[in-house]
This record gives structure tokens, C-alpha cells and sequence, in this order.
């Protein structure tokens, strides 16, 4: 059975001193298509959320509940978005800290310290600290993988209106074996990451 994220690290936080301490994650960087999301998330302190995991071991209809929990308690909430065509251009790592660093400008209160899943921020002059795994162990960077996860979801089911040929509803633009067909038959279309070498296959055939 999964661990159920705690405030461990942010209570270490609070300890030293820090006041403001946000998790960041991000959704989004495996797929083919859209755009990768980040989130940052400053919860209060002793905040309990029923049922908060790392987003991937949700269902949607637990991570729609659970984001509106986050919604209601959090003291800040900062969302980044980074779309295909600046994935291509700079790669999805490059992008994926674009989109964190986006999140944690939106942030009010500004953080004063950071945790952060594996990947870190070298151009935010905060103090941060990477935490691998975190978002199965801090609920900060938890609550932030429920909010870039479900943000990302909407996302693509507002592409799917616009391409529904390519399924983004069901797939989300990850590369399922359903999602690889459409891109034979159609061609890749404005959302799809370029850089990607099943996309840069479709375009030249």
C-alpha cells in the first residue's frame, strides 16, 4: 500500500526559519502532444486533505475531488504552462523548468523555500531542496501534481473539440497505440511536439 504524503520536509522548513514553502511538480512531459504544466503549491501548515496522493495513483474522478479540496485550503496556487512549439524549441526538461518557474512567479504569497521532484530550479535565487519521489512523500508537491495533472487533462479535452480526429479526450496525447494510428492517418497537427521522434516520423511520411 502507498505512503500517504506528510509535511515532514515542510516542517524541516519551517524549523530553519522559512515562512512560505511551496511543492512543485509538473504533468506532462511524456506525451507527444499539448503542453507540459507545472504547479506550485503553498499549503498551511498541519493541513490535512482526505484521500491527497501523487496524482498518477488517482483516478480522475478522485483527483477532481481532491483538486477542489486543494483549491479551498491552499494559501497559494501558481499554475505554468509551456506549449509544443517552445518544447521543440528549447526540449521538454528545458520547458518542464520553464513552466515551474512560471508557477512559482504566480505565487502569492512568493515562496521562500521550494520542493521540488527530482528536478531543480538553478535560475530562482530561493532556496529549494529535491526531494526524489516527493510527490508521493511531501503533500505540497502532492497537492501541486493534483493541480498540474488536472489542469493538463482540461487542457487536452479543450483540444480534443479542436482536433477530435486525434482522440486527445482518451489519451491525453501520450502515445498509445491508438493516438499512433491517428498520427499515421492524419499527419501531425498544431499541438504535436515536433522534437518527438514518432511526430518527426508522421511529418515526414
Amino acid at each position: 500500500m502507498p505512503l500517504v504524503p506528510d509535511d515532514v520536509f515542510e516542517s524541516e522548513a519551517w524549523v530553519r526559519g522559512f515562512r512560505w514553502v511551496a511543492g512543485l511538480d509538473e504533468a506532462g512531459r511524456g506525451p507527444l502532444a499539448g503542453p507540459v504544466v507545472a504547479s506550485a503549491v503553498i499549503l498551511p501548515r498541519r493541513c490535512r486533505i482526505e484521500g491527497i496522493r501523487d496524482s498518477k495513483l488517482l483516478t480522475q474522478r478522485q483527483r477532481e475531488r481532491t483538486f477542489v479540496q486543494i483549491l479551498n485550503r491552499a494559501i497559494g496556487i501558481g499554475v505554468g504552462i509551456v506549449d509544443a512549439e517552445v518544447i521543440d524549441t528549447v526540449n521538454i526538461l528545458e520547458a518542464a523548468r520553464l513552466a515551474m518557474e512560471q508557477a512559482v512567479r504566480q505565487l502569492l504569497p512568493q515562496p521562500d523555500y521550494l520542493i521540488l521532484d527530482a528536478v531543480g530550479l538553478p535560475r530562482l535565487a530561493i532556496e529549494q531542496r529535491i526531494v526524489i519521489k516527493a510527490d508521493g512523500l511531501c503533500v505540497a508537491v502532492a497537492a501541486a501534481s493534483i493541480i498540474a495533472k488536472v489542469t493538463r487533462d482540461r487542457l487536452m479535452a479543450e483540444a480534443h473539440v479542436r482536433y477530435p480526429e486525434y482522440g486527445f479526450l482518451q489519451h491525453k496525447g501520450y502515445g498509445t497505440a491508438e493516438h499512433l494510428r491517428t498520427l499515421k492517418r492524419y499527419g501531425p497537427c498544431t499541438l504535436h511536439r515536433r522534437s518527438f521522434l514518432p511526430i518527426r516520423k508522421a511529418a515526414a511520411r
